[in-house]
């Protein structure tokens, strides 16, 4: 681990707990993030990760429902504990996870039993009976991130406003239906989770809000890469062993759903040039997967099961 850079240092002296600590006591590490920049502080035997918001993220997110989300799923014990939270940008300090793994794409593939603990991680929180600020609607966000890029001057890629048109037969399944929302994460990335083997937690809320359960095990799913054994073990440990149709189906549905909505939000970075990955590519990626699940004829099949029973 390295000094701290100006930056670094500069938001470690917005922290009360850590603002009168000698520059020379720090260590800092850099960790992984798509819009934000994380570090694992060391001060002495105290571990930490402070995070430091990505530039115009406040324009998409907001900070203050995202301060309370993560304090009540630290409660819960499936976050890291919050030990600062700047509403006004969204800088946060967390007790560090010791003997935690942040997970991958491929280590969910290659810890037995991840995609089950990550299962019964969500759904710790998804049965914890508290209310997180903010109603997480699809169709809304989507948009909503069509009037950021609108003003971004940002192009789409072509025939999205047709697939969105496309998405109204799930709509109007998902409307027949209506789910009991709870507290979801609602961005599952691979690397939100952290595993010790037994058991694991979940960071980064950023888009967390009250929302159908069930679209959190479906963007998992798609996170993760999970193939159709992933999904079994994901969604078996999840309904312990009591599956329906209709919660299959919904899982399949919002596998589209989240890549239809990413897309634009893979756009946006790209508008405001997040240096980060190739955003470009990376919202092409989304958009060409969403087509081919919902082109798929599974897909109808997967629509009309949610149609017919609750989930």
């Amino acid at each position: 681990m390295a000094k701290p850079e100006p930056e670094t240092l500069e938001a470690l002296r917005r922290i009360p707990l850590l603002a009168r600590v000698p520059a020379e006591k720090f260590s800092a590490e850099r960790l992984g993030g798509l819009t934000n920049r994380n570090y694992k502080i060391e001060v002495a035997s105290d571990r930490y990760v402070l995070r430091i918001p990505g530039d115009k993220t406040s324009d998409y997110i907001n900070r203050k429902v995202e301060g309370h989300n993560a304090r009540v799923a630290a409660e819960v014990g499936i976050n890291a504990p919050v030990l600062f939270f700047d509403e006004r940008d969204g800088l946060m300090l967390c007790r560090y996870l010791d003997g935690t793994v942040s997970m991958t794409p491929e280590l969910f593939h290659q810890r037995p039993g991840a995609p089950a603990r990550a299962a019964l991680a969500l759904r710790q929180i998804h049965r914890s009976g508290q209310k997180f600020e903010f109603r997480f609607e699809l169709f809304n966000m989507i948009d909503e991130y069509l009037r950021v890029l609108a003003k971004l001057g940002t192009p789409l890629p072509e025939g999205y406003h047709d697939v969105v048109r496309e998405a109204e037969a799930v709509r109007r399944a998902l409307d027949r239906h209506p789910a009991a929302v709870t507290p979801c994460h609602c961005d599952p990335l691979s690397e939100n989770f952290l595993d010790d083997g037994k058991r694991m937690w979940v960071v980064d809320w950023e888009y967390s809000g009250m929302n159908d359960p069930l679209w959190d095990l479906g963007d998992m799913s798609v996170e993760a890469g999970f193939a159709e054994e992933q999904d079994r073990e994901m969604m078996e440990a999840y309904c312990e062993g009591r599956l329906s149709a209709a919660q299959q189906g919904r899982m399949v549905i919002y596998k589209a759903m989240c890549d239809l909505l990413w897309t634009l939000w893979g756009l946006i970075q790209f508008a405001n040039k997040n240096p980060a990955d190739d955003f470009w590519a990376y919202a092409m990626r989304r958009f060409e997967r969403c087509k081919t699940l919902m082109g798929d004829t599974a897909f109808a099949r997967h629509i009309s099961a949610v149609e017919a029973a609750p989930a």
